[in-house]
C-alpha cells in the first residue's frame, strides 16, 4: 500500500512542477503588478519559481521516506536521515542558485541537511 502512496507522489511532484511551470509561473511573470522586492520584481519571480519546485523535491524525498517503510531495514533511522539530508541539501542548492544567495533560506537548508548527516554518521 505504501509503494502506491510513493508512486502517487513521484508522479503528481512531476505534474505539479511541469503544470505548475506551465500554466501558472510562466502566466503570473507576465503581469507586471508583482511585488518588487531588492528593487525589481526579479527576485520576487525567482522566488516564487524555486519555491514551487522545492514543494517538489519535499514530495519525493516522502516517496523516499514510503519507499524505505514498505520494507524496513535494521538501519530505517539513517535510510530516512539521508532521505532528508539529500532533499534538504537539494533545496539549498536550489534556494541558492535560483536566487543567487540572496533568498537566506539556503542557510537553513544547509544547516538542516548537516544536522541530518552528521546524525547519521555520529550514532
Amino acid at each position: 500500500m505504501l509503494l502506491v502512496g510513493c508512486f502517487l507522489l513521484i508522479f503528481i511532484g512531476f505534474v505539479h512542477s511541469y503544470l505548475g511551470e506551465k500554466y501558472i509561473l510562466v502566466r503570473l511573470f507576465r503581469r507586471d503588478n508583482l511585488p518588487e522586492l531588492l528593487g525589481s520584481d526579479w527576485f520576487t519571480k525567482r522566488v516564487l519559481r524555486f519555491a514551487w519546485h522545492i514543494t517538489t523535491l519535499a514530495w519525493w524525498g516522502f516517496a523516499a521516506i514510503l519507499y524505505f517503510l514498505t520494507n524496513p531495514s535494521t538501519n530505517i533511522r539513517a535510510e530516512i536521515l539521508l532521505t532528508i539530508t539529500v532533499v534538504f541539501a537539494l533545496s539549498g542548492v536550489v534556494s541558492l542558485l535560483f536566487s543567487r544567495g540572496k533568498h537566506l533560506s539556503w542557510l537553513f537548508f544547509f544547516g538542516i541537511a548537516s544536522t541530518s548527516c552528521f546524525s547519521v554518521i555520529y550514532s
